[in-house]
């Protein structure tokens, strides 16, 4: 962040101010300087601006103390505090003032901004493109998937003025947090990398999903483009409808970027973009998409296919997103990171494609897929069908709706299929050692909420 003074800060964020009575300690330190923000007070340094944030486990107002003992030269809180050696900025809503700053600093940065949403792929298409345009560009990221209404403002504070292109996520659980997050962020190139079934419970269907998804248009800047996947067409439907401008990628001759000879081989695959070959050094057939995602965001930022080209054969897999690794005999394909009905068709073929080249037994550590809603049930049927369909020889369900994946499972299966059900990640993890072989090839996927990455160090402990 560029340094940024408190005086500054309070004009930002007067209309959160309930009275000017709040900010009597930010004006004592009106010519004090901030250099950074931060909203966990471990990794506060000193002359950072401190948001506490009331969260589901921690309230940030809890530490304000540590945050100031540590540097903080200010700090935000909804609640009362007092400090000699910090500013104190009492506002009606930490989070949306975090937001109102992000929108602010992003006007005050000369960076390109990149956006990126969708059901599925968004941080992986982010990595790729962020790994192809840094070659070139001086660029940022965030470090993870801060992709909600905390995370993305901390991304753009993150930035400084050297930086050319700024590449950011966009999430949503709930209609319109698109819209609210788009106008902070106010994209140059703003990408839509799919739709599918996802965070049903929130939006109830899928043209809800399409809208969301859609919105993130609502926010670009002057001149900026919009991106589109041109193989759903309930997405180019809606965006044709409202009238906004837009250019499609996919793989039909009829986008406006096609991509074409797509070939998975399990570990790694390749497609063809601009009559070059783009060798993709990622697990799945969905990696190949998000891949030609990426591209269209790249040759938009001005990069040309061979530099891109060049780039993505040194990419590596995100953490916990079919991130394959040798664990002792086995080979681990790590999925943990969530799931959704599409991620888990393609971690499924991902796991048979590599299973097929090797002698080991194509084995599934399933977890739920959570925020589904009513169509909880369905899917998780389906999911089961799928799975015995596909030719996967072990399946362990652990968590909500185990019984529903295993009992379809077996329902469908064919010939010799081993099923194990546990009521949750613990009692999987517990049975594993009489469960799994040497030479197994293993998916472990599923939400995040069923911390399946429990498995991967059970079976590091067991194996390694």
């Amino acid at each position: 962040m560029k340094p940024t003074r408190i005086a500054q800060l309070v004009d930002v964020l007067k209309k959160r101010i309930p009275n000017m009575n709040a900010c009597s300690d930010a004006t004592a330190h009106a010519d004090a300087v901030i250099t950074a923000v931060s909203t966990d007070s471990r990794t506060v340094k000193p002359g950072d601006c401190f948001f506490a944030i009331e969260g589901d486990n921690f309230d940030g107002h809890d530490f304000l103390d540590q945050a100031v003992e540590k540097g903080a030269r200010c700090v935000i809180t909804q609640k009362s505090f007092q400090s000699q050696k910090a500013a104190v900025l009492r506002v009606d809503d930490t989070i949306r003032a975090l937001g109102d700053l992000g929108r602010w600093y992003r006007r005050q940065i000369p960076a390109k901004v990149i956006a990126v949403t969708g059901s599925a792929g968004k941080t992986t298409t982010r990595q790729l493109v962020f790994g192809a345009l840094k070659e070139r560009f001086k660029c940022h990221q965030s470090p993870k998937s801060f992709n909600n209404n905390i995370g993305l403002p901390l991304t753009i504070l993150a930035a400084e003025p050297e930086h050319e292109f700024l590449i950011v996520e966009i999430g949503s659980n709930a209609p319109g947090e698109i819209s609210y997050l788009t106008q902070i962020a106010q994209p140059d190139i703003a990408l839509v990398t799919n739709i599918y079934p996802a965070h049903l419970a929130g939006f109830g269907c899928i043209e809800n999903i399409v809208k969301e998804k859609a919105s993130i248009g609502e926010g670009l800047a002057p001149k900026a483009v919009l991106l589109i996947n041109g193989d759903f067409k309930e997405l180019v439907d809606h965006c044709r409808d409202l009238g906004v401008s837009y250019a499609t990628f996919g793989k039909s001759p009829n986008c406006d970027i096609a991509g074409s000879d797509f070939v998975s081989h399990g570990m790694s695959g390749q497609l063809s973009v601009e009559g070059k070959t783009v060798d993709v050094p990622l697990a799945g057939s969905a990696s190949l998409e998000n891949t030609l995602a990426a591209w269209a965001v790249c040759k938009y930022a001005g990069l040309s296919v061979d530099d891109f080209a060049r780039a993505v054969k040194t990419c590596a897999a995100v953490d916990m997103r079919l991130e394959i690794s040798k664990v002792g005999p086995l080979t681990v394909i790590n999925d943990c990171y969530n799931a959704n009905p599409a991620s888990m068709k393609n971690a499924v073929d991902c796991l048979i494609q590599i299973a097929r080249a090797g002698p080991g037994r194509a084995v599934f550590i399933c977890g739920q897929m959570a925020e589904l809603g009513e169509k909880s049930q369905h899917h998780h049927d389906r999911l089961g069908r799928l799975i015995a369909s596909a030719g996967v020889d072990v399946l362990l369900t652990a968590g909500p709706f185990a019984r529903t994946t295993a009992h379809a499972a077996q329902e469908k299966a064919d010939g010799e299929f081993e099923c194990f059900e546990f009521d949750d990640t613990n009692g999987l993890c517990n049975n594993l050692v009489d469960i799994i072989r040497r030479g197994d090839i293993i998916l472990i996927k599923g939400s995040r909420s069923a911390r399946l990455e429990k498995a991967v160090e059970k079976l590091q402990e067991l194996f390694s």
